[in-house]
């Protein structure tokens, strides 16, 4: 499905750091994630206090979503990444670890990444949305 994936800055927009402006994809079947949290699989909070072990989990819950239907992180076609903070040093933390990770490839797609003041979890920081355009 990669090769159906197009992702476009066009010339008359600013420039980004790292991400596009638009994302086409020609056909196929879509998966939508629900928000990656910061949890483990026994649903309790990881790195509580620490923007960065949060992150790290997000991240790893994200890759172990996208196995699961046979995807990785140059399948995603849409990010949407909500911190809470209102801090833009914060957001640009959050910005940097995941686009280092092995989740990266993501965040180079249509992005949108947001200051929030509240998340579900009792002190939860970060979350991710994800929506993947599947392999053939």
């Amino acid at each position: 499905m990669t090769e159906k994936i197009t992702r476009i800055n066009p010339e008359q927009l600013h420039k980004t750091p790292g991400y596009h402006h638009i994302t086409v994809v020609e056909a196929g079947r879509t998966a939508h994630l629900a928000g990656q949290c910061p949890l483990d699989r026994n649903g309790d909070l990881v790195g509580a206090g620490s923007l960065e072990k949060q992150v790290d989990q997000v991240v790893a819950n994200a890759l172990t979503a996208l196995a699961a239907v046979d995807a990785g992180p140059h399948h995603v076609v849409r990010s949407v990444i909500y911190v809470r903070s209102d801090e833009r040093e914060m957001l640009a933390t959050a910005w940097r670890r995941l686009t280092e990770s092995g989740l990266g490839p993501a965040f180079t797609t249509a992005s949108t990444l947001l200051g929030v003041a509240q998340l579900g979890f009792p002190g939860q920081l970060v979350e991710v949305d994800l929506t993947v355009a599947l392999p053939d």
